[in-house]
């Protein structure tokens, strides 16, 4: 198999805002490393919520499409890809009527998207939610299930396809803590074990670009958002958790493991060994 000349990472998410939280440090610490890093985010996250009291917003899918961009930059990856669904919302804002909210478009047809995109790209690595859409947002769900399917359909791509897929992986004790902090979550169906979590990236040296990202999504991190209405105690954990450690499990791979946990996303795929 002849690699590219340039490793390439494709991240797929739903909303601007998904990368900051689970993949920010990892996609920060390959794209030093010379590794070109690329962001398809499927929706603008037109139904999001405004967090800031008092704040207006004429587009709200374009102001956080700005933000993403600014999140992207903070994080020293390329300009983000947008598929061009409408996000889903949650609760009262729930979008059943919009036939391109992420919800109600076959997954099949994100496939087909992400297909060409991935044949265009050539990435080795992929990374996208885990099968429970990390709180099991409906679009997260949508996404998660349309990478694994255009993954496992683009091996007979020119060099073999992408080698490798990974999920965000949250562990049980990473889990218990979303939970008390107001998501509801069963631990125990939302955290996997440590077992599952086939890579461990120490991300504490890019923690600064983590924070610049998840501050330039304004709108999704005021005082009413969850980070908002932490105790100074609750967000002393959550930023523990959150900036010192990402966690990935494996979604598939084309190439053999040669020892189990991994060194890092690229490690064991050919011609990339020495990355990791």
């Amino acid at each position: 198999m002849t690699s590219p000349q340039q490793p390439t990472l494709l991240a797929v998410f739903a909303h601007p805002d998904d990368e900051a939280f689970g993949v920010g440090g990892t996609l920060t610490h390959y794209a030093r490393k010379g590794v070109r890093v690329l962001l398809a985010c499927a929706t603008r996250g037109e139904a999001g919520k405004i967090t800031v009291p008092g704040m207006t917003v004429d587009d709200l899918g374009q102001q956080r499409e700005h933000e993403l961009r600014e999140a992207c930059r903070a994080l020293e990856i390329s300009e983000p890809i947008f598929l061009d669904y409408h996000d889903s919302g949650r609760f009262e804002r729930t979008r059943y009527d919009d036939p391109l909210a992420l919800m109600n478009v076959n997954p099949l047809a994100v496939e087909v998207k992400l297909r060409a995109l991935i044949a265009d790209v050539q990435p080795q690595v992929m990374i996208t939610f885990d099968p429970h859409g990390a709180y099991g947002h409906i679009d997260h769900l949508q996404i998660h299930r349309a990478a694994v399917a255009a993954f496992f359909s683009t091996g007979h791509l020119p060099g073999g396809g992408p080698q490798r897929l990974y999920y965000t992986a949250l562990t049980h004790e990473a889990a218990e803590g979303i939970s008390r902090m107001g998501q509801n979550l069963d631990p125990l169906v939302y955290g996997v074990s440590e077992g599952t979590v086939a890579v461990r990236m120490n991300v504490a040296a890019y923690a600064e670009n983590k924070r610049a990202a998840l501050r330039a999504h304004g709108t999704q991190t005021g005082e009413q958002s969850l980070l908002g209405r932490m105790t100074p105690e609750e967000r002393e954990a959550m930023e523990s958790r959150l900036l010192g450690t990402e966690n990935f499990s494996i979604g598939g791979t084309r190439t053999a493991l040669a020892s189990y946990p991994l060194r890092g996303l690229f490690d064991g795929v050919p011609g990339f060994e020495e990355l990791d």
